[in-house]
This record gives C-alpha cells, structure tokens and sequence, in this order.
C-alpha cells in the first residue's frame, strides 16, 4: 500500500523540492498551500511568503509533479494564533517569535488535522532539520546537516507526540543541493530568493503595521541607569532589548536599551556591558525528550536566538502541577541581550532536548 503524504507548499524551492524528492521516492504526494496573509507589499525587493505569487508557484510546481493541489483558507486562525499574540507581545514589552509560533500552531495542529482529512498519512515540510526513529520510542529531533541552513530552532516548540507524523525530506541536505534537485526535476523556482522578513510585514515596516492594527504611539521617557531621563521615546512597542538606533539620544558613548518597564512606559538604556546577562528564566518548556527522564540540574547547550550559537548551560526545571512548568537557565559565560519574547532551545550534541521562551533575565552581576 503506498503511503500519502501531504506536503505544506510555502510557493518557495524547499517545499518544492520536498514535495518532488517524495514523488521521486514513490509516496502518493498532495500538496497543500496555507492561505495566510498576503499584505499587497510584495514585489521586486519586498517577498512575503504567504503572498499570491507563492500560492501561484506552488500551484505550478504541483503542476509539474502531476500531484492534487489544494489551498487552505486558514486567514482568521492565523491572525487569531499568530498575528494577534505578535501585536501583544510588542504591546507588552516582549519581542515575539512569530515563525516558532506558526511552525507550532498552523503548521503541526491546524495543517496536520487538515492533511489527516486529507487521508494524509504524515505532514512534510521543507524544514531544513532531521528526525530519526528510535524503534519502541518517539523519533527524535535533530539539527539539519547543513549548519547553515540548519532550522531545529524553529521546531523546538513542536509537541513531542507530534513528530511521528512529520517529516523532513531535506534534512540531509545543503542549500546547494536543494537547488540542483530543483533545476533536475524541472521546478521553476529553482534560483527563487529567500523569504528574509516576517511574512506579514514584509517590507520591515513595523510601525506602520503597528499603528494600522491598532498599536498607537504611545510616548514615554528614555532613562539612564541611574535613573536619569536621557529622552523620550515613540511607544514602547517600537524598541527591543539590545536596540541602539533610533533612541535619539546624544551621550558620549553608545548606549541600548536593556530593560522595557510596561509598568512605567519607560525605556532603560546603558552601555553594552549592561546587555549581559547569565541567568534566563523560562516558561512553557516543551519537551522532546521524556520528560520523566529530565535530571536535575541539566547540564545542556543552548540558544537564545536563532543566529546565536548554542553555548554551555545549566537547566533547573520546576515542572508544576500538570502544566509545561518553567526553569531557570544558567549560562556558563555571561550571554548578551537576553530578550524576553524569544525562544531559548536546548541541545545535546546535534539532537534537540526542547525548549522555552524566555519570560526574563537576571544581569551578570547578581550572580557572579
């Protein structure tokens, strides 16, 4: 019996060349497209990857595959899921992981119970990241071949019960490599750019989104350290932990924002050195592991950022009660901008224990 598996095509050449590498290897391939948001802005130098050009690529790849081709209007969930916890998130202080997010929610819940209607034995993305299966255990996550490309950070938040139903055909591969498939099996978006931006604001400009869902500017003061009112700022959901430009601020030396005080509608800004920080604590731990098996404390690497690399920690989990719990991470060198909103994934090795988002950081100083 031939197994069916649907295939979330984005319109770019991973999903592609992930839905062809599994007609090639004989799978009965349905390709689904997510119709998500599309914010007209799209064009020469601005891409969103859930525009109507991509829905159309992915239409004339399925096309060329000879393979049914779908498109799911799943707008409203997405802005209920995704958009709306973004805006919250910035409105809060928090600097949001919109792509986690909508790995976890659209893709690994809503698309998946979506393939399964399908008759869709697995769901398959173009994830640059490998699972491997354990027989009598759940298969286990870990980094994609190509640390370049490698993209396990955005699938830490996926439930562990979830992995034996996905997969990720390019998991082995190099970006290099994706493109030669492409250009073999005839796709036409073989040399097609990367979507860079968040999806829904493509072209960067997150202040007229903000104010056109409903984020006004709201004007506060920029204090030093020491107190000291240095400026005043636009509205807290403009700036980030580690943001240096656009304060506004003359000082003789550079100075960043290092804490966001909701409370007080107030900027706290400091030199560089003040950005580091050796503890985070975290919530909503995900496993990928048994959590059953969690030692305590866990000596681990981790990253708290995307493009940081993952550096030495200790993990002390708190699970409470029947929820995800939260944990204390302890950094064995003092790490910079540690920001509250993020993600923070643990590894051994090349293999991905799980992960947290980063509720909030303690400086260098209280602890060393």
């Amino acid at each position: 019996m031939v197994t069916r598996v649907a295939v979330a095509m984005s319109g770019g050449v991973d999903s592609s060349v992930a839905a062809a590498w599994l007609v090639d290897q004989g799978y009965e391939v349905v390709g689904l497209t997510m119709r998500l948001w599309d914010s007209g802005v799209a064009g020469p130098t601005h891409r969103s990857c859930c525009s109507t050009t991509d829905v159309d690529d992915a239409r004339r790849v399925a096309q060329t595959l000879g393979i049914p081709f779908y498109v799911v209007n799943m707008q409203s969930l997405f802005e209920r899921d995704v958009v709306n916890p973004f805006l919250e998130a910035y409105a809060t202080g928090r600097t949001p992981n919109p792509c986690m997010v909508c790995n976890q929610v659209m893709k690994f819940q809503h698309l998946l119970a979506r393939a399964a209607s399908f008759g869709a034995d697995f769901l398959a993305t173009g994830h640059y990241a490998v699972l491997r299966s354990i027989p009598g255990q759940p298969p286990q996550l870990f980094r994609g071949q190509d640390p370049r490309k490698d993209q396990s950070y955005f699938l830490a938040s996926t439930p562990l019960e979830v992995l034996s139903r996905i997969r990720f055909p390019l998991g082995e591969l190099s970006k290099e490599e994706t493109r030669g498939l492409a250009r073999k099996w005839g796709l036409h978006l073989a040399d097609k750019r990367e979507s860079q931006d968040v999806c829904f604001v493509p072209d960067g400009d997150y202040g007229t989104f903000f104010r056109r869902h409903g984020l006004e500017d709201r004007p506060g003061t920029i204090r030093g350290l020491d107190g000291t009112i240095l400026g005043h700022h636009r509205g807290i959901h403009g700036y980030t932990i580690g943001q240096r430009r656009g304060l506004g601020i003359a000082a003789p030396h550079p100075l960043f924002v290092v804490a966001i005080d909701v409370e007080h509608n107030e900027l706290i800004v400091g030199p560089e050195s003040s950005l580091f920080g050796q503890s985070a604590r975290l919530t909503r731990i995900n496993w990928l592991v048994d959590s059953a098996t969690v030692p305590q404390p866990w000596p681990i690497q981790a990253k708290i950022r995307y493009a940081s690399k993952a550096v030495p920690a200790t993990l002390e989990w708190n699970r409470a009660g029947d929820d995800d719990g939260t944990a204390m991470l302890r950094f064995d060198q003092p790490q910079r901008a540690i920001t509250p909103g993020q993600a923070c994934v643990f590894y051994e090795g090349s293999r991905v224990l799980g992960g947290g988002w980063i509720q909030s950081r303690e400086p260098a100083s209280t602890i060393l």
